[in-house]
Parts: structure tokens; sequence; C-alpha cells
């Protein structure tokens, strides 16, 4: 069983993974196995067994040809043998004087003649003989000691072999390859459909829209798509409502805070009023960073962000800050994002760094599929079993951070919620320099 599994392991390594190679191995690997067979069959029975029968009919017209020079008196030239051998039999003979024949020759690697040839020559002749099937393409020789000469043959190389077999073998692939083409051709008239539904859902869980998908293909692609751009539209529906709600809301809310303020406006500058109005002031930040994140992000479209910009902006605002920054960027600096979203996003980790840290390093790394960019600072960090925690809405882990800081405890579920439209993920990690690490990934 282990041995299957190393196997079957060592398949998947090396069989295709995409649907358009795979089709075209389960269509390739059928018709070749297929052939292989019949060539192999025809080739050891088929081939053999024709050239067996004319190499033994040949090999017959020989033995009869000794048999009639040794059993009847002929001329000294031979010349009746020679022309019955001729028009009869079309064999050319020569009769040549007594000698010593020639040394083998070396055997061809495809010997099926010169091996057939000479086991009939040893089992009809039964006597010396030499044979060169390889010399001359369209002529066997064949030489035979006989007791007062030595006979020389020259037939026709189709008369003892299927010399034929390169036509089947031939009218085989070529047919092969035409129905190859045929059906690559129809092949990717299926597999087009469900490309095309599979870069639409790409697309879309990266936040791009994609203009002119149509359902196309079989009738279980047309179903999948369908019930893709159905899946698609209710989504955008659910946003949109969600939008609009959080609108309402923010007209409602608007409305109470501002009684609530003009309430408090009249108790006076107590300190309980002084704390009432801090928590008024903290509510309608909240309100506001959130309808605002929402409402850039249903409206905004994919656009090209020059992170060279971004990181630029950003090192204004340590000067500013005076904290310390380090900037890195590896390959083209221009990506396809939601330029306003991507940038919130950024901004909203950079700032955590710089409000709990004094130095912070901002990597970037455009990669052909992912872009990663990493802040690193120094520091006190989060503890492990928080580090989920804290992307939830309005969470604040004040043991961690400095609880006179202050903070919507929205800036990093909207951060994780932007990267996530973008189809990626924002992580939390040790940083190398001491402090927190949070890594955005999404793809190129």
């Amino acid at each position: 069983m282990s041995g299957l599994r190393r196997v079957t392991r060592w398949l998947k390594r090396r069989v295709p993974r995409g649907l358009y190679a795979r089709a075209l191995l389960i269509i390739i690997l059928p018709m070749v196995i297929l052939q292989s067979v019949i060539a192999f069959n025809f080739m050891e029975r088929h081939w053999q067994t024709v050239t067996q029968r004319l190499s033994t009919a040949v090999t017959r017209d020989i033995a009869a040809i000794i048999d009639v020079i040794e059993t009847y008196p002929q001329t000294a030239d031979h010349a009746e043998i020679i022309r019955i051998a001729r028009e009869r039999l079309a064999l050319n003979i020569a009769i040549e004087p007594p000698g010593d024949l020639p040394p083998p020759r070396p055997k061809p690697f495809f010997s099926i003649l010169d091996r057939i040839l000479s086991q009939e020559l040893s089992r009809q002749v039964r006597r010396p003989f030499w044979i060169d099937t390889v010399g001359n393409s369209d002529l066997v020789e064949v030489r035979i000691q006989m007791d007062n000469s030595i006979l020389r043959i020259f037939a026709r190389r189709s008369q003892a072999y299927a010399s034929n077999t390169h036509i089947f073998l031939l009218w085989m692939v070529i047919t092969s390859l035409v129905l190859l083409a045929i059906a690559i051709l129809f092949l990717r008239g299926q597999i087009r459909p469900i490309l095309k539904l599979a870069e639409a859902a790409e697309h879309f869980g990266k936040g791009q829209k994609l203009s002119g998908f149509q359902p196309r293909g079989a009738d279980e692609v047309r179903r999948a798509g369908q019930a893709f751009i159905q899946m698609r539209e209710r989504i955008e529906r659910q946003i949109e409502q969600r939008t609009a709600m959080l609108s309402g809301v923010s007209h409602d809310l608007r409305t109470i805070l501002t009684r609530f303020k003009l309430q408090l406006a009249f108790l006076g500058d107590g300190p309980e009023v002084k704390s009432l109005n801090q928590d008024v002031e903290d509510m309608q930040l909240m309100l506001e960073g959130y309808l605002s994140f929402a409402k850039g992000e249903a409206e905004e479209d994919i656009g090209t962000l020059n992170i060279e910009t971004l990181f630029g902006r950003i090192r204004d605002e340590a000067a500013l800050l005076e904290s310390g920054i380090m900037i890195s960027i590896e390959g083209d600096p221009l990506v396809n994002v939601r330029p306003n979203a991507f940038s919130r996003l950024v901004h909203n980790l950079t700032s955590n760094a710089f409000r709990y840290a004094d130095n912070v390093r901002l990597t970037a790394v455009h990669g052909p599929r992912w872009l990663t960019i990493t802040v690193d600072d120094d520091g006190p960090g989060i503890p492990l079993k928080a580090r989920e925690d804290v992307f939830k809405p309005f969470f604040r882990l004040d043991e961690a951070r400095n609880l006179n800081e202050s903070g919507t405890g929205l800036g990093l579920a909207i951060a994780r919620d932007i990267a996530r439209s973008h189809g990626g993920d924002v992580m939390l990690d040790d940083s190398p320099i001491g402090g927190l690490r949070a890594i955005i990934r999404v793809p190129a």
C-alpha cells in the first residue's frame, strides 16, 4: 500500500494541474495506448506472418532453381535457367565459378527480413549461404555455395518482405493527428467557457468587474455561469443595501448626536459633561469612519496606484510625527487596486505602528502573482492569542497598547475588510525588530 501511495503522489506531482491539459491527456493517452497495442500486434503477427510467407515463397523458388541446375543438364552459360528465373520467377541469377562466400555482413537493428530469410534458407536449401538485406534498398542479394559453383540471386525486396507496412503506419499516424486536431478544436470550445467562468470568479473575488461575461458552452457550464451571475448580483445587491442602510442609520444617528450635543451644551462645563461630550465625539468618529469606508468601497472602481507615491506620503507623515521609518520596494511600483481603499488600508496599519512604536520598517514586494506589503514596528506588539480578536470591530486591546491613546476600534477591521475585498488578507506576526509585523497580501 505504501508503494501504491508513493506512485500516486509521484503521478500527482507530474500530472498537469490545468483542466485543458488534463482533458488533452484524457483524449491523447487512450489513443496512443490503443494505437501502440494495434501497432505491436500488427508488427508481431501480421507483418511477421506476411514476411514469413513471402520469404518462404522466395526460398522455395531458389530451392527449385538449385534442383533444376543439379538435376537437368545445362549449357555452359546456363542461359535457359537464367531466362526462366527472370521471366517466370522474377529473380535475377548468376552462376559464378566456385569460391568462398564473403564474410557475414553486420545485422541490421531491425532484422526481421534477415532473420526470417536466413531461417528459411537454412530449412529449405541446407547449403552454406550469404545474404545481404542492407546494401541495396530495393534488392536482396543471396549467394549459395554449390558443389561446383556459386549461385548468386537478386530478388526484389518486396518479393520477400512486407514492404507496405509503413503505409499502414503512416495512415494510422496521419489519421490520429487529424482526429487529435479535431478533438482539440472541440475541446477548446468546451473548455473556454469554463476558463471564462473561472476568470470572472477570480476578478469578482479581487473586487474587479469583468464586463461582457455571458454563460456559454454545455448546459452544465451554462447553469454554473448563470448561478455565478445570480450569486454576484445577490452579493452586489446586499452590499448596496448595506450601504443604503448605513447611510440611513447615519442620518438618524447624526440627528440624535446633534441633540445630545445641544443638551450637553446647556448643562455647562462640569467634569461629567466633559466626559459625556467625549463619548459623543467617539461615537460620531466611529460612525463616520465606518460609513466613509463603506461608501468609498461601494463606489470606487479598480485603478492604478503608485506604491512609491503612497510610501512617500507615509514618509512625510512619519517626519511630522518624528518617527523613524525605513522603506523598501521590490518590483514594479504600479499596482491595480482600488486606490483610495488600498491607501486607507496601508495608512491604517502604518498609523497604528506610528502610534505605538518609535521605528517602523515598510517593505513592498510586487511579484508576478502577489503584492506583499510588510509593516514592522518595535512597539509592544500584540499577544498571540489576541491577534484574531483585534480584527473584530470595536475591539480594543488596551493591555498591549497605551490606554491613553484614542481610536475607534475599527482600524484593523477595516484594513482586513479592504484586503479581502481585493482577494487577499491581512495577517499579524512577530516582527524581527522586536514589535508587531502586519502583512498585507493581495493578488498582483
